[in-house]
């Protein structure tokens, strides 16, 4: 018996409570290739019995097979074979299935090849009979990288499948029509400009353009450049070096920088004060920029994507933004449309933004009523989906049931609600709704409610149980 295959007979008993409690719960595929059957045969039986899944093949052609047919994750390969050289296959296997890592073992170990293999792309370098201790912690690491890997992956998926355009919801010709413009110009490296009112859904519709891009794997960032003075504005966007400015201990990176290789996204950028605006139009037409304090250029890779809930033509007429920069950020623009122009969506979005609030608290609320639902339609929505979306979370704080109601929205909905749909020459609505504005004039104090009214707190009392005000 060789003198490997004897040393490899040691080593199972030795390793495998280590090694058990490094490999990952989700069983791992491994393929062994190995010319020589019985030493294959003996470490397919160690591997196996540390959790591993091993499929073993003598030959680079059947190997080749597998991998076309098998979810392989690790390959452990012999470097002298009859019919190649697993050096050289390393290559191969990396360039074709970049995910799988290759960990070579040899009878005959050099310097030279240790050095190509990992050069290649393979994960570690063995020489049998000298190394057969190490086979499974290596394989622990190598099996802890894979399982890394893919989660990365997944969790890569998870958030491609979160900012898709899916989760833009709607049916009116409105906001149909913007989706359908992302979707023409998200692969595209053009730099797009989302106009409308604050709260409609700007930077969603930038998320779902850069994540339906080639884009997608690099960064997405994003700034709001309404929430820094101009000198801040630039730091943050294009980076200091140190001693640019008092405070400035060290250098530090832009967020031009951070977004390279990815998309930016410049929110408001109406509020760019115009003295910054030539840098950032420099960087689109040359890919070049200065940090704040620094000589030398540096180089951009990265696409844009501004919003605005301001009209720019009026702001290069009132000189306060550039003509040459806005063309150049309005190559593709697209209108996103205010809640109020379609609101045969707010019944969908209130339900979705229902269910996610739901899980949120613990609470079983499955519906909203025709009337809570009649009041959302009529409110004119100034904040947009915003708006929608913090009403929903408190209307589902306040609901006890599992529908909710219209006394559970803010009251000057529901003041809305019975002044456009109750017959105001009822004595009692006329009554319940007057009731209604003084609580919400006093933020729902009862008792100075009951003082504006001139009645007393039990008679309030018994009123709000008459009309059903909680």
């Amino acid at each position: 018996m060789p003198l490997s295959v004897r040393k490899f007979g040691s080593i199972g008993k030795k390793y495998s409570s280590f090694a058990k409690s490094l490999i990952p719960e989700t069983v791992v595929n491994i393929l062994l290739i190995d010319d020589e059957e019985k030493l294959r045969s003996l470490l397919k039986r160690i591997i196996s019995l540390e959790g591993y899944k091993v499929t073993d093949i003598g030959t680079l052609a059947g190997a080749n097979k597998i991998l076309e047919t098998q979810n392989i994750e690790i390959v452990l390969c012999d470097v002298k074979l009859a019919d190649g050289n697993g050096v050289d296959y390393v290559k191969s296997i990396k360039t074709k299935y970049p995910a799988i890592e290759v960990i070579l073992l040899t009878a005959y170990g050099n310097i030279h090849d240790g050095v190509q293999a990992i050069k290649n792309g393979a994960f570690d370098y063995l020489v049998k009979g000298d190394d057969n201790d190490k086979i499974i912690p290596i394989l622990s690491r190598a099996s802890e990288k894979v399982a890394l890997e893919n989660r990365v992956k997944r969790l890569e998926k998870e958030l491609g499948n979160q900012f898709n355009f899916d989760i833009i919801i709607g049916n009116s010709n409105l906001i149909q029509n913007a989706v359908q413009l992302a979707k023409k110009v998200a692969p595209t490296d053009a730099p797009v400009l989302l106009t409308g009112e604050t709260g409609t859904g700007k930077e969603v519709f930038a998320q779902a353009i850069h994540y339906n891009s080639a884009r997608a794997n690099q960064s997405f960032v994003a700034l709001n450049c309404s929430a820094f003075s101009k000198d801040l504005l630039e730091s943050e966007l294009f980076g200091h070096k140190a001693g640019a400015f008092t405070g400035a201990n060290k250098d530090k990176k832009g967020l031009v920088e951070e977004a390279r290789g990815g998309t930016l996204f410049l929110d408001e950028i109406g509020e760019m004060p115009l003295d910054l605006q030539p840098k950032l139009l420099r960087l689109l037409e040359n890919g070049t920029y200065l940090r704040v304090g620094d000589t030398k250029e540096q180089k951009a890779n990265l696409r844009l994507i501004a919003a605005t809930n301001r009209d720019l033509q009026q702001e290069i007429e009132l000189k306060h933004f550039r003509s040459d920069l806005y063309y150049r950020i309005a190559v593709f623009s697209i209108e996103l449309p205010s809640l109020r122009d379609r609101k045969k969506d707010i019944p969908k979005l209130a339900a979705h933004f229902l269910e996610i609030y739901s899980a949120k608290t613990n609470k079983t609320i499955k519906a909203i009523s025709p009337e809570a639902n009649e009041a959302l339609i009529n409110n004119s929505w100034k904040g947009n989906v915003r708006e929608l979306k913090n009403v929903i979370e408190r209307a589902v704080i306040m609901e006890d049931g599992q529908e909710l109601q219209l006394d559970s929205l803010p009251l000057d909905m529901q003041h809305c609600n019975l002044a456009n749909n109750l017959p105001a020459f009822h004595l009692a609505t006329v009554e319940r709704l007057h009731i209604l504005k003084i609580l919400h004039y006093t933020n729902g104090n009862k008792t100075e409610t009951a003082r504006l009214l001139d009645i007393g707190l039990a008679t309030l009392y018994r009123k709000l149980e008459e009309y059903g005000i909680k």
